[in-house]
């Protein structure tokens, strides 16, 4: 055992009608500023992961989800150095309302087969692969 926080959040590759993925690049003043992520957030204490996605997605993109909406896909584990991530990922391709970034510098809808042009975090990195095969 390594002592390590286990901080558990959960991400959701959203996917439009043209099979391109919406990634969302992180603010400056947060934790890797700059690298471009999956949106979704923290899971509170005692909040299922599909209701956190869904209140992440509305806080940072204005779309209301529903639940059965929501497959899962992967799952992402990375230790990084002050705490360990683990990640429930799920697929989306269907919402109501208009992407618009409210909490990121800025978010682009690219193919699957792109996503290697845009630095990430280490725990979203091995996402890309189960992308370009579902898609």
């Amino acid at each position: 055992m390594n002592g390590k926080k286990l901080v558990l959040v959960v991400a959701c590759a959203l996917v439009d009608p043209d099979g391109r993925v919406l990634i969302a690049q992180r603010p400056q003043g947060k934790a890797l500023a700059g690298f471009w992520e999956f949106p979704g957030g923290k899971v509170e204490p005692g909040e299922q992961p599909e209701a956190a996605l869904i209140r992440e997605l509305k806080e940072e993109l204005g779309i209301d989800v529903t639940q059965a909406c929501l497959a899962p896909m992967t799952f992402a584990s990375h230790a990084y150095d002050d705490f360990h991530l683990l990640m429930p990922v799920y697929v989306c391709r269907r919402w109501n309302g208009e992407v618009n970034k409210r909490e990121h510098s800025d978010i682009r809808w690219v193919r699957p087969n792109r996503l290697r042009e845009f630095p990430m975090p280490p725990a979203d990195e091995p996402l890309i692969a189960h992308l370009i095969d579902l898609l």
